[in-house]
């Protein structure tokens, strides 16, 4: 048996922050952005408008494509997110009252990987026979944590959600490989403080998110490549056949660097960094749910998804794509 997701749903703020609109606000220019990121525009959420707000209304374009019976049976919700609306309860369990799921719920923290940490959970649930269908989201308020007169890191980030249910899928689809790894020594290059006031190795926090832009463009470069080349390994497959790449919508200038090291023609690739910025676990599910909107991803594709973040993380997966309601 072979997990894989049958069902996904996504979810951006109506409000739009645009570059223009960030030159009234900071020293920037939309050529300054656009030229270093590859950004025009993020979402941002509303002020009374949460991570968990934006969860619930992924998994309600998620029911809306895939009708009520896509949630019957799910046994655990989780959460992946740096933007909880609170440390307890979890953001998952708000999610799982709003709907009235007979599930466990718990939240993943893993950085921007954490949508595919989430994933790596819910094939282990299913694929051992502990749970049949799990809901795995991605949701972040991430404008809510950033200092906006800092415009080294103000510019980057966008708020939003995806929900995909992972459970056993008929062959040849599902999950194929997983990657997942993690280098503590370098958690000081991108933090945001929760209860201390700085890390174990002395390096202050502040209620703001802080990132090292130069030093973690490096290791998303590098981390890019040796993920995506080992989880393919492990998939048995080569980025010959890989029919669409879905990394993390970080950088366009990161994304290129993957690109261009796979060897792939940029229609393989899937770019929405530029109409959202990073939404960090939220990235890679919107930008699938993208793709399938624009007939770039099909039943029986091979997909390749990579993401990395603090920690400093990173995540890679391939999955043959069907097998569900988006088959």
């Amino acid at each position: 048996m072979r997990a894989g997701i049958s069902a996904l749903g996504a979810y951006a703020p109506e409000k739009h922050l645009t570059n223009f609109d960030l030159e009234k606000m900071m020293d920037t220019s939309d050529a300054w952005i656009t030229t270093r990121t590859g950004i025009r525009t993020r979402h941002v959420a509303a002020d009374g408008e949460f991570t968990s707000h934006l969860a619930v209304r992924s998994v309600e374009a998620l029911v809306a494509r895939h009708g009520e019976g896509a949630l019957e049976g799910v046994d655990m919700v989780i959460v992946a997110t740096n933007t909880p609306d609170a440390l307890f309860p979890a953001t998952a369990a708000l999610v799982q009252h709003h709907f009235g799921l007979r599930a466990g719920a718990f939240d993943l923290l893993a950085a921007c990987p954490g949508w595919l940490y989430a994933l790596s959970v819910a094939r282990a649930y299913v694929e051992s026979g502990m749970m049949r269908k799990v809901l795995a989201i991605g949701a972040e308020a991430l404008t809510k944590i950033v200092d906006w007169s800092d415009r080294a890191t103000a510019v980057l980030f966008g708020d939003g959600a995806g929900a995909a249910i992972v459970e056993a899928t008929p062959a040849p689809y599902g999950f194929r490989s997983f990657v997942l790894g993690t280098d503590g020594a370098g958690g000081h290059l991108l933090h945001r403080r929760a209860v201390a006031r700085c890390l174990p190795d002395g390096t202050p926090m502040t209620d703001y998110l802080y990132m090292n832009g130069r030093e973690v463009f490096k290791f998303a470069v590098r981390v890019m490549d040796t993920a995506t080349v080992e989880a393919l390994g492990k998939a048995g497959l080569n980025a010959n056949d890989v029919a669409l790449f879905v990394p993390h919508q970080a950088n366009l200038r990161i994304i290129e660097a993957a690109r261009e090291r796979l060897q792939l023609p940029p229609e393989r690739v899937m770019v929405t960094v530029d109409a959202y910025g990073n939404n960090s676990t939220a990235s890679i599910p919107l930008a699938l749910q993208s793709a399938l909107d624009t007939g770039r991803l099909r039943a029986g594709d091979h997909t390749l998804l990579v993401s990395f973040g603090a920690g400093l993380t990173w995540a890679a997966t391939v999955l043959t794509w069907g097998g569900g309601g988006d088959g």
